[in-house]
């Protein structure tokens, strides 16, 4: 056994020792060589030279040359090639873990100073400072901590943390994106190597030298660090010379973001070097030069003034004191400075008794950019088989386009820590979608530090953690929703209620909990919004059910045939009027004991007397002929048609099945941007017929019953059971499939209540000919003109102005071509007695109209009474 444990830990040595040789590390003040050009000309494997501050290139060839150097194995070699190419998409993350070590440093030398205040004489300050050397492409991350002996330079730089390497690499051969390994075996140093050629670590602890670490893909070296003016006192260096495509991360702002994104609750300082313009005040030496100018302009008139000006020697002069401030001017200069990254501190690692509403706020504002203060929030501590810090808020106003995403994969506003340390905030379902408005993180010293978001959807703890979320999140908005300020729920639930109706589709374990948060407007007040609890007590003694109606808005709801009944005996009716409301309470079959009841559907009981029952029998039975007859007439477009018991001034209502389509249903499904018209299931439901309900005290269903039993019924009241229909339908919310019936059937109704023949027809409206005539006439002139004798056209024809400035012909002496044209005359009454009667254009066979015969004389009878004929002209 103890023979297995030593080679175990001889090879993961070596493994770790493989995986540092591809980081090239360089001290920040200690290197100012161009690593780039220093690399010209090299062949394959041959290290790049090394410059180091006070020490010339043979001293450092030298230095090379006299360190301890150590050979990679062909194992550690391939888990190297392994982690650059499984890694190299997530590479950012290498300062992430970078800082975490550093910060880790801190933590024991902290420590340590808890019991010997001396372990901290070298350098009392405790942080992390990173600097950039763009002009050698170098990033060197500085920390004051506890720093490492050679012996711990082997056993930590050297050395895989965690016996583990055949599952890293099976993992990483597999084909899987192994980003969320880093750290979990120990090679949470080596991500440097993702973005550099050549690592250098200085290093210096309080119980031994100072010493190099250097390391390329090929060997690592360990040497003393012969400077003697070099000292960094106590931490480590790390400097990174950066591959040529992660040149990126020698700028100052892509830095500062990788650091507020994953390191800024880190308990230490963290600061970066970096330059800003500041208004300095400097001194003005053109004003200097023009005083003395002045000066000695002034000394000169002096001396022309002679000795005649007597009077000035009467005159008394203060003198200064001579020390006049010399005149200044701002100019803009260009500053270098460490500046902090991560002013914002872990407020959840505090107790909350301890930390202001004005803190809470301030924290809320900077973590989530938003401009105003949380509405709420929940700063709590979770314990038992995961142990994590949290806390939680509401902000004040939704998102814009929360919804324009909904259900597509995206960054979640929880964030998750691992001791302080960013982790990820893209992952599924960590936080269900419906709660995508909440703000807030989660720290965990129970997962591992860098897990990935691959790696967190197969945790067994990351369960836990969402189930503990989710029931804060509903107990926070729960303990709004009860407090004394009403208003500030309406504001939730003004922004936020959507998402509490997706939560009941969405989450079925928690939907007990989402129903108390739900509001809905009732028939019971004008405005105000009312919870189920409220509802519950307010139900009257027997009620069973809890009534609700979907609709487009309030006014359509409250004017709805099938609130009538229910409103007028004072049962209180919820008003569903967004889209989501009937998914959501088809969601929730039951609330305290009391289904749910859609007032549109099947299966609506209302609490009634003994008598009131015998009467609604009574009224079932003397209305049958009426419901039989209208079922058979309409037999096509209705299941059945019933006596309704829920009607008191609507003639008639059409009732949905229980589990089919109410109106509003009907409406929302035809409107879906990917509605698909063919479908068999949309089809079912849009054909399913409805049972049509109709009110016995209505007076002109009692008009209808009278003529069934009188068996007077005709075509006339057949249209009028098909106009109830069509009423039925819209009053009840759904569409007209064919309106344009509907509207021929209003027609002839209105027309038999003015006592209009319901089949003459409309008067069509004459237009204006003249233009059109003239054209005629010209035409008929020309062709008059060009007509050859014996053409067959008749003056008869014309007699009587029947085709006044045209010509009249029959039918066979008629172009093949000609364009018929109707003269309609109206003829004074006459005599038909000869030849030169008004009416002698009938005997001269002139056209009259399709179809007739041409009248002769004798067809006359006289006198004439007065009438009209027709012409043709052309």
């Amino acid at each position: 056994n103890n023979a297995d444990t030593m080679l175990r830990r001889v090879l993961l040595l070596a493994l770790c020792i493989a995986l540092f040789a591809l980081v090239a590390v360089r001290s920040d003040e200690d290197v100012t060589g161009d690593a780039a050009a220093a690399g010209e000309g090299l062949e394959d494997g041959e290290i790049p030279q090394v410059t180091i501050d006070g020490l010339s290139a043979d001293e450092v060839k030298k230095l090379q040359d006299s360190s301890e150097k150590f050979e990679f194995q062909a194992e550690v070699n391939r888990m190297m090639k392994l982690i650059i190419n499984s890694l190299y998409k997530n590479k950012e993350i290498f300062l992430r873990e970078l800082i975490s070590n550093a910060s880790d440093a801190l933590d024991k030398i902290r420590f340590l100073s808890l019991t010997d205040k001396s372990v901290l004489d070298a350098n009392a300050e405790l942080g992390i400072k990173i600097k950039i050397d763009k002009e050698n492409h170098v990033l060197h991350i500085l920390d004051t901590g506890i720093g490492m002996t050679r012996q711990d330079l082997v056993k930590n730089l050297g050395t895989i943390a965690k016996s583990g390497t055949s599952e890293f690499l099976a993992a990483v051969e597999s084909g899987n994106d192994a980003s969320g390994l880093i750290g979990q075996f120990g090679v949470g140093f080596y991500s440097a190597f993702l973005v550099a050629d050549t690592v250098v670590v200085t290093t210096k602890h309080n119980d031994d030298k100072q010493y190099i670490w250097e390391s390329n893909s090929n060997e690592f070296s360990i040497v003393e660090d012969p400077r003697p003016d070099a000292s960094i006192g106590r931490g480590t260096r790390v400097s990174l010379f950066l591959k040529e495509e992660a040149y990126d991360f020698l700028e100052a702002d892509t830095v500062e973001t990788l650091i507020k994104k994953y390191s800024q609750f880190i308990n230490f300082p963290i600061s970066l070097w970096k330059s800003k313009v500041e208004q300095v005040e400097v001194a003005d030496e053109s004003a200097e030069e023009e005083e003395e100018e002045e000066e000695e302009a002034g000394v000169g008139s002096d001396e022309e003034g002679g000795e005649g000006d007597d009077d000035d020697d009467d005159v008394d002069v203060e003198e200064g004191d001579g020390d006049e401030a010399p005149k200044t001017k701002t100019v803009e200069q260009t500053v270098w400075d460490y500046e902090l990254m991560n002013a914002n501190k872990p407020l959840w690692t505090r107790s909350p008794k301890d930390i202001p509403d004005e803190e809470y706020n301030a924290f809320f504002k900077a973590f989530s950019k938003d401009q105003k203060d949380p509405l709420t929030r929940i700063h709590f501590t979770a314990e038992g088989e995961v142990t994590f810090r949290s806390l939680l808020f509401v902000p004040t106003e939704a998102q814009q386009n929360q919804f324009q995403d909904y259900g597509q994969k995206a960054t979640s506003n929880v964030k998750l820590y691992v001791r302080r340390v960013f982790i990820t905030d893209d992952f599924d379902d960590f936080m269900p979608k419906y709660l995508n408005f909440i703000h807030g993180l989660v720290d965990s010293d129970d997962m591992p530090l860098n897990v990935s978001r691959e790696t967190l959807q197969q945790h067994k703890l990351l369960k836990v953690i969402k189930k503990k979320l989710v029931r804060k999140a509903l107990e926070m908005i729960k303990k709004l929703s009860e407090s004394e300020d009403e208003e500030e729920y309406k504001k939730f639930w003004k922004s936020f209620g959507t998402n509490i109706k997706l939560g009941l589709i969405e989450d079925y374990s928690n939907r007990t909990r989402l129903a108390k948060l739900l509001r809905f407007l009732s028939s019971n007040s004008d405005e105000d919004f009312t919870s189920l609890e409220a509802y519950v007590e307010r139900m009257k003694k027997g009620q069973e059910q809890i009534y609700f109606l979907s609709g487009v808005d309030r006014a359509s709801v409250e004017t709805s045939p099938f609130v009538e009944r229910l409103v007028k005996k004072g049962y209180e009716v919820l008003y569903l009027i967004d889209p989501v409301d009937e998914y959501a309470v088809q969601n929730l079959p039951e609330f305290d004991g009391h289904k749910f009841q859609n007032v549109a559907k099947e299966g609506l009981k209302i609490t009634e007397s003994a008598k009131s029952k015998e009467r609604e029998e009574a009224l079932v039975a003397k209305f049958e002929p009426l419901t039989n007859w209208m079922k058979e007439k309409l037999s096509d477009v209705v299941e059945k048609v019933t006596v309704s018991s829920r009607l008191t001034d609507s003639p008639c209502a059409l009732v949905a099945a229980a589990h089919g389509w109410s109106g509003n249903m009907e409406r929302i499904m035809k409107a879906q941007a990917y509605a698909n018209t063919n479908d068999p299931s949309n089809q079912f439901y849009a054909n399913q017929k409805k049972t049509m309900e109709i009110n016995p005290r209505h007076p002109v269903v009692k008009e209808m019953l009278s003529k069934v039993e009188e068996e007077t019924a005709d075509a006339a009241t057949e249209d009028m059971a098909k106009v109830l229909y069509d009423t039925a339908v819209m009053r009840s919310g759904f569409a007209l499939k064919d309106s344009a019936s509907f509207a021929d059937r209003i027609d002839k109704m209105l027309r038999l209540s003015l006592n209009i023949d319901p089949n003459e027809g409309v008067e069509e409206v004459e237009e204006d000919e003249e233009e059109e005539e003239a054209d005629d006439e010209e035409e008929e002139e020309e062709e008059e003109e060009a007509a050859p004798p014996g053409s067959g056209v008749s003056s008869a024809n014309t007699e009587a102005g029947a085709c006044t400035g045209a010509s009249a012909r029959t039918h066979s002496s008629l172009p093949s071509k000609a364009r018929l044209r109707p003269n309609t005359r109206t003829h004074p009454p006459g005599v038909a007695t000869a030849p030169s009667s008004p009416c002698t254009h009938h005997a001269s066979g002139a056209l009259t109209g399709a179809g007739e015969a041409p009248v002769t004389a004798a067809a006359v009878q006289a006198p004439l009474p007065a009438h009209t004929w027709t012409v043709y002209c052309w």
